[in-house]
């Protein structure tokens, strides 16, 4: 029977990048430390914060709001809620908005609900069928454009201070090596822990970027909490699909890979950073939200799909 290398009681899981057989307990415990170290190294929150976790409702969402709730209960000054962005994707989003609604009063954390339909008046589900020959994007990148810019409409009426998202060091490793796939070097230096503040948009902070996505998952399930286990229905439409296949490939057949990538990229990070042009922050002329161009590009893929944007 294999010890536990901290506390010798039976392991039940190892982790093949580090060595370490660790029990139960252990294991849960050495999630929440590398969390709270990440939290501290990156100095993300100040005491009076008012904190909205971007809560969709899969694993990585709803195990970062318990592990924000336990540590913010040290500190009574700052605030933690969760923001749901509900994309219209029928069947799916369903299911997950009643998973997060479960976990957000399960923890007496104020829980905000809003929508595409809402904000832009249309769905995913639509978009997607309009797109399919008018644009070059796939479902992903829709919903991705469109939900960050909902997530800071909403933070902001909220008058939140930080807005959580729940990256892993899988997404971040998977959005390197698609911005250096596509060329996009720009992009590639703004991937970090904590985003650099910018006129009009709530900074963003993964406390969740130095954890493996399997972690996350096995954390969620020795804790016993409840997470959407089905998977969007548009995943496999994205490049970032292949990447994450790939990536899973080379962990598997040598451990540590991934945290290779990544501590080499915080290196040259600042290098690259330092290299690049400095982007002017402006307002789009059609919604008013903050951006790089004269039109945000949630109003381009609307205005491109000839759909009205609030």
């Amino acid at each position: 029977m294999n010890k536990c290398v901290y506390c010798r009681k039976e392991a039940v899981y190892f982790r093949n990048y580090s060595g370490e057989q660790l029990c139960k307990k252990c294991f849960i415990k050495s999630i929440e430390k590398r969390v709270k170290h990440t939290i501290s190294k990156y100095n993300m929150f100040s005491s009076n914060d008012k904190i909205a976790v971007a809560l969709s409702g899969g694993k990585d969402s709803v195990s970062l709001l318990h592990l924000l709730h336990k540590i913010e209960e040290r500190f009574p000054q700052s605030e933690l809620v969760a923001i749901t962005i509900d994309e219209g994707v029928l069947g799916y989003r369903t299911e997950s908005l009643k998973i997060a609604k479960k976990n957000c009063r399960l923890l007496g954390v104020k829980h905000y609900i809003d929508s595409f339909k809402r904000i832009y008046g249309i769905t995913l589900d639509t978009i997607v069928k309009f797109g399919k020959k008018k644009l070059e994007l796939s479902p992903c990148s829709y919903c991705g454009i469109l939900r960050r810019k909902a997530l800071n409409i909403a933070a902001k009426k909220m008058h939140i201070t930080k807005m959580v998202t729940a990256h892993n060091i899988d997404d971040e490793i998977q959005s390197i090596l698609l911005n250096f796939i596509r060329g996009d070097h720009s992009r590639i230096s703004r991937i970090r822990p904590v985003l650099e503040k910018a006129p009009g948009f709530i900074q963003r902070i993964k406390p969740l970027s130095n954890v493996l996505e399997k972690e996350i998952a096995l954390y969620a399930f020795f804790k016993k909490i409840e997470f959407q286990t089905r998977a969007c229905p548009f995943l496999e439409t994205s490049m970032r699909q292949d990447v994450r296949s790939f990536i899973n490939k080379l962990e598997t057949k040598h451990p540590g890979t991934k945290f290779s990538i990544y501590r080499c990229f915080e290196k040259i990070r600042s290098y690259m950073a330092a290299s690049d042009e400095k982007i002017d922050s402006l307002y789009c002329e059609t919604c008013g939200e903050p951006t790089t161009q004269k039109i945000c590009r949630a109003c381009q893929i609307l205005e491109d799909l000839n759909l009205f944007t609030k």
